[in-house]
């Protein structure tokens, strides 16, 4: 499987040694998503301070921008890094949308996001291969583009697009539009096997696609240290992440995915409460396991393999990279990761 770790977003400065170092411990990609800052801009940064290593934004919040301005931006990106760039897309739930971006909201957002998709290809298609830009969809129309405001083509061609997904129907539409489905990290290895990847296969299929040439890049939460007590004092705060993410009733089908289906209300409730610093208490350690896989430096790579071979194609681990010893261990459990020979199914 391949591996990706995040880099600095708040700070572009310290990008260009961040990306170097990665590049030569052997990461095939690195992430950005969208919670505090921009995606765009570090990705910017590290695509002209690497060579090799592949760029991605995970979670782009689609709504708040129109199509045509994520095209172009992904447009620069893919040039700038010579074809390595891929366009990570996500929804976002709908109070973020309306109270976070002031963005109006339409439920449900499966449709909207089938429409972005299909208007960021169609202006892309009219830049590589000089077609008309004449799209039409139920919330995106796009029908000019004179030659003044067409950048033309890039090399390797258009990026790549991957959708994010927590529930089944996005997921559905990943596999029907997308080139893969990231999960959100609020994912368990049983939820992604017995609901995301049935629905990815499904919209697959109805698009005449082979499921087994899209992308899976794994979610949950992975920690590692270079002891026990590093490792649990990070597993504790995972714990926080989980609570936060399962006050949202979005995500609430991965908890009723393992019969829990008391946990996500309470949690609900208590955000509404503001009782942010009581819920990791609600999160009990068989469920926190369920969406962490915790380990030292010497277990963590079997214990990822162990979660997500045969189902993920991509997994992140993002490792301190400080002396050249940290880099030689990275390098080690990359390499230890890559010898997994299964795919996704």
């Amino acid at each position: 499987m391949k591996v990706e770790a995040g880099i600095p977003t708040n700070n572009l400065k310290a990008i260009p040694e961040v990306i170097q170092k990665l590049e030569r411990a052997g990461y095939d990609g690195v992430s950005t998503p969208e919670i505090k800052n921009d995606p765009f801009l570090p990705i910017a940064v590290a695509a002209v301070h690497s060579e090799r290593i592949g760029l991605a934004t995970s979670a782009a919040i689609a709504f708040p921008r129109s199509p045509m301005i994520t095209a172009m931006m992904a447009w620069d990106l893919q040039r700038a890094s010579n074809g390595r760039f891929m366009l990570g897309l996500a929804t976002q739930v709908k109070g973020h949308n309306q109270r976070r971006f002031s963005t109006p909201w339409v439920a449900p957002a499966q449709p909207r996001m089938r429409d972005y998709v299909g208007a960021v290809r169609a202006i892309w298609a009219a830049w590589q291969d000089g077609a008309p830009l004449q799209y039409t969809g139920k919330f995106y129309t796009h029908t000019l583009m004179t030659p003044e405001f067409n950048p033309g083509p890039v090399p390797g061609g258009a990026p790549k697009i991957t959708i994010t997904a927590v529930g089944p129907y996005m997921a559905r539409l990943a596999g029907e539009v997308a080139d893969g489905v990231r999960m959100h990290g609020f994912c368990t290895a049983k939820y992604i096997q017995d609901v995301i990847l049935p629905e990815l296969r499904i919209g697959a299929e109805r698009a005449g696609r082979d499921p087994s040439t899209l992308e899976v890049s794994g979610g949950g939460f992975v920690v590692t240290g270079a002891t026990a007590a590093e490792v649990e004092q990070a597993r504790e705060a995972a714990r926080t992440r989980v609570s936060f993410y399962g006050s949202t009733r979005t995500y609430h089908g991965v908890f009723e995915a393992h019969g829990w289906t008391e946990i996500g209300p309470r949690l609900h409730e208590m955000s509404l409460k503001g009782q942010w610093d009581k819920m990791p208490a609600v999160v009990p350690d068989d469920v926190l396991d369920a969406f962490v896989i915790a380990g030292t430096y010497d277990e963590i790579a079997a214990r990822i393999r162990e979660r997500f071979s045969g189902i993920c194609t991509r997994v992140g681990l993002s490792l301190p990279l400080r002396t050249p010893e940290d880099e030689e261990r990275a390098t080690a459990l990359i390499r230890d990761l890559h010898a997994d020979p299964v795919a996704a199914d």
